[in-house]
């Protein structure tokens, strides 16, 4: 089987690892990306050109004119949940497969959106900050974790770890979530009333055309005079010209953004430099273990494939007809 990966050799370090694709070339022949940028279309075409599988970064779009220009390709695998930049529509009338990671990264997200609330509540990055400088620190008043309230936006399995860990803090939990139910103990309510009762907000929520922009100008000022705005989920959830006016005025006394407008998802360096804001590069899910789960996700598609099997994470099998090459069934 020919397998192209298309993370660059720095991608390759940090969200694939050595001892996956050692397991991904006991499986086939693996083309590496040569270039050190994510593949434009054209490139893209030229560097997988007869492979039967690509094993996709996540800023390495899947356009119409790639599934278009290889006849060869039977299957499109995501590193990563997040597919939104894949041309599902083109690949199924190609009939190609495209599958996705499942999310190994709660912990490592849960436990970054903590180490934000500490950080927040205590000013820890400001005073590292004058420290370095060679500046007086700003002696301020902190706020307690313990007795706050945290409302948390979207309640999936990150929120709810994220809930389970601010809950053992002593901290009082609200959540918002039309799709899901909490849990004994803790309140759901409707955003709009999660807002005013929360001294730190945190947003979780699945980027859907629905959640669009869903924290703008009304959201922010619905929240308490000094509270706290935390992102780690997408960047297009969050009006970020509201977030900085929110911010201006003081009417938030912080953010923590690990995602953002910027490429990749990164938070937008105007936003990001702010001396009320702490910022990190979309590393919510960079650690080790979830890195080795979402690589070994799609070591694990490329086997199903070879014996035969639909793996688990496709988004399309029911238009997957290339698959008859390999002697699979579309479902």
């Amino acid at each position: 089987m020919q397998i192209a990966l298309t993370h660059t050799a720095h991608d390759r370090a940090n969200y694939y690892g050595e001892e996956a694709l050692a397991a991904l070339r006991h499986l086939g022949d693996v083309r590496l990306n040569p270039e050190d940028h994510p593949l434009r279309a054209a490139e893209l075409v030229e560097f997988a050109r007869g492979c039967d599988v690509i094993v996709s970064d996540r800023q390495t779009a899947g356009q119409r004119e790639v599934f278009d220009a290889l006849p060869d390709l039977k299957a499109f695998l995501r590193v990563a949940v997040d597919i939104r930049n894949i041309d599902l529509a083109a690949a199924s009338r190609q009939g190609v497969l495209v599958c996705n990671a499942s999310p190994g990264f709660t912990d490592s997200v849960a436990e970054l959106a903590i180490g934000f609330l500490v950080d927040l509540a205590r000013g820890v990055s400001c005073a590292v900050l004058d420290y370095r400088a060679e500046r007086p620190p700003r002696i301020r008043m902190g706020r307690q974790l313990s007795g706050a309230s945290l409302g948390i936006i979207g309640y999936g399995v990150i929120g709810r770890r994220v809930a389970e860990l601010a809950r053992s803090l002593g901290m009082r939990v609200f959540v918002t979530d039309p799709r899901q139910k909490a849990e004994e103990g803790i309140e759901q309510l409707g955003l709009m009333d999660l807002l005013p009762r929360s001294r730190f907000v945190l947003c979780l929520a699945a980027a859907t055309p629905e959640t669009e922009g869903m924290m703008g100008g009304e959201a922010f000022a619905t929240m308490p005079r000094g509270s706290f705005f935390l992102n780690l989920s997408r960047g297009n959830l969050v009006d970020e010209a509201a977030l900085e006016a929110a911010l201006e005025s003081g009417h938030l006394a912080g953010a923590a953004l690990d995602v953002g407008q910027a490429p990749d998802q990164m938070p937008s360096p105007r936003l990001a430099r702010r001396s009320d804001v702490i910022a990190t590069p979309h590393i919510g899910g960079l650690t080790p273990e979830a890195v080795q789960h979402q690589a070994f996700d799609t070591v694990r598609q490329v086997e199903a494939l070879i014996a035969g099997r639909m793996p688990q994470g496709a988004v399309n099998p029911e238009a997957a007809h290339r698959l008859l090459q390999l002697g699979l069934r579309a479902a």
